[in-house]
């Protein structure tokens, strides 16, 4: 995953204390387009690949499921994530798979939020995704105080066209792609976010050390 200034003077601020015993399980504006936005347009999109990392022959699958508006896949995604990626990911060891599922915790934001990382997806590749991701959820509260203008800023700083990222959010242009991914969810019995299955077995937590337990045991037993 690509480091940006954004992340960069994040990391330098405060962290996220949300237990990892329990994850989101629904609940609770954000401004409006930039004027300068004002008059873009974008497609509607039905179909799109999960986000993915790692090589397709990869012994062990990893997907998870998370809402954008959720506080504990911000937790997630930037404590635990991070390790995921350096100590599986970036080796080979896993296939890593991002599925959306807005509860929704946030009636507008869990929707808006996952068009916009699917447009920078869709213009750019998995990793700027994940990188888009990460920054969103680092100021995850920008988003009911100025959402439109959080995901330009943090779209730019990704190098894809900030305007464009912003007005997907406000069409929900994605929407028909998250629908699917929220199917794929329910119909796996997701109880809440983040919802981490390794080859298809439902963690019973998020947290670091059940997430890497779960991990090694696949791989021990692929060997």
């Amino acid at each position: 995953m690509r480091t940006t200034r954004r992340s960069t003077l994040v990391a330098l601020g405060g962290t996220l204390t949300l237990s990892t015993t329990a994850g989101c399980l629904g609940g609770f504006g954000g401004g409006s387009l930039p004027d300068d936005c004002d008059g873009e347009a974008v497609e509607t999109v039905d179909s799109l690949p999960h986000p993915t990392l790692g090589p397709e022959d990869a012994p062990v699958t990893v997907d998870v499921f998370e809402d954008f508006a959720c506080g504990h896949c911000a937790r997630f995604t930037t404590t635990v994530y991070p390790q995921i990626e350096s100590n599986y990911i970036e080796p080979g060891d896993i296939r890593y798979r991002y599925f959306d599922y807005p509860i929704p915790v946030d009636e507008n934001w869990s929707w808006r939020a996952a068009s916009a990382a699917r447009a920078v997806q869709d213009r750019t590749d998995a990793e700027t995704f994940f990188s888009f991701a990460k920054g969103i959820y680092e100021e995850q509260s920008r988003l009911t105080e100025d959402g439109y203008q959080f995901i330009r800023e943090v779209a730019d700083d990704n190098g894809v066209d900030g305007c464009t990222v912003a007005t997907a959010a406000k069409e929900e242009a994605y929407q028909a792609v998250v629908e699917a991914d929220k199917q794929t969810g329910d119909d796996r019995g997701v109880p809440g976010t983040p919802a981490v299955f390794v080859d298809g077995e439902l963690l019973e937590n998020y947290a670091w050390d059940t997430v890497s337990a779960a991990i090694d045991g696949r791989l021990e037993g692929s060997n």
